[in-house]
């Protein structure tokens, strides 16, 4: 069993929010996340909700800013915030940029040197921190995922590779076709060897022929004041006309007028993401 080392942990709203870093198999360095245990979590098995953040962010930055803790101990939620990206590898041009390297992961596993021993995001955040989770911390075997802006890239291109793995969706501002972005024309460019492996990563193209086998309900919210969603970088609209191949998904894409970016738009709505992920997880307590 990998060894966690904690960090630190306080009590909040009645449960516990904790830090811990352990060695990763997938990215070859020490990774840290941060986990809120609500309060019954000691006497129950409860399923977790893996939120995945934006560029520059760390597993600090959700935890501390979406003031989502109260209602997840009320939902009896366990909540898990990774990191965004391996750290203090000292890779050529990993600390040139805020969009490119440290921070910036993008959750792909990359396949382009010298990034592909250690960008390993998607297989982290897909398989190796559930499994760590689910042994040592008191979880069902019951999992969603949510994210923003990257992190909402994340969560839909993971959801869409694995929706047997995981029940449900949601994100906050996603870059939702990077393949047609800057952002991610300079990701997936960097981290991947080939043209052709865009796409696999795309959650535009991936909702297409994603084989769910069950409808699905993938809730997005973006605010119209958003200035990344002005400059074309996230393109939900594309993302949400795509879905309508695929007879198993109904995209509700919400345009929420004069909201940004910021951790201010997602406090605001992050209740209606939680009550989401616990009507598809059945587990509806104080709903």
């Amino acid at each position: 069993m990998t060894s966690l080392k904690q960090l630190s942990s306080s009590k909040c709203h009645g449960g516990h929010l904790q830090k811990f870093s352990h060695s990763s198999e997938s990215t070859g360095t020490e990774m840290k996340f941060s986990i809120f245990l609500p309060s019954s979590s000691n006497d129950n098995k409860l399923p977790v909700l893996y939120f995945l953040s934006g560029l520059t962010c760390t597993e600090d930055n959700f935890v501390q800013k979406s003031c989502a803790l109260k209602r997840a101990n009320d939902l009896q939620l366990i909540i898990v915030a990774p990191d965004t990206s391996p750290r203090g590898l000292n890779l050529p041009d990993e600390n040139n940029s805020w969009d490119f390297g440290s921070g910036a992961s993008f959750y792909v596993d990359a396949t382009r040197e010298p990034w592909l021993k250690h960008y390993r995001m998607h297989s982290y955040v897909a398989k190796e921190l559930p499994a760590l989770i689910e042994k040592n911390f008191p979880c069902s075997e019951k999992r969603s995922i949510f994210g923003h802006s990257m992190g909402g890239h994340g969560a839909l291109s993971i959801f869409l590779k694995h929706p047997h793995y995981f029940v449900s969706v949601s994100a906050f501002a996603p870059i939702a076709r990077p393949s047609h972005c800057p952002w991610g024309k300079k990701a997936f460019g960097g981290y991947l060897q080939l043209k052709d492996e865009w796409a696999e990563y795309d959650s535009t193209e991936l909702v297409k022929k994603a084989k769910l086998g069950r409808p699905v309900e993938i809730l997005i919210d973006q605010g119209t004041a958003d200035e990344f969603y002005v400059k074309k970088q996230l393109l939900p609209e594309d993302f949400a006309e795509a879905a309508k191949q695929n007879s198993n998904v109904k995209v509700n894409l919400r345009m929420q007028d004069g909201y940004d970016h910021s951790y201010y738009f997602i406090q605001t709505f992050i209740n209606d993401h939680l009550k989401h992920h616990a009507n598809a997880l059945n587990h509806t307590a104080s709903l």
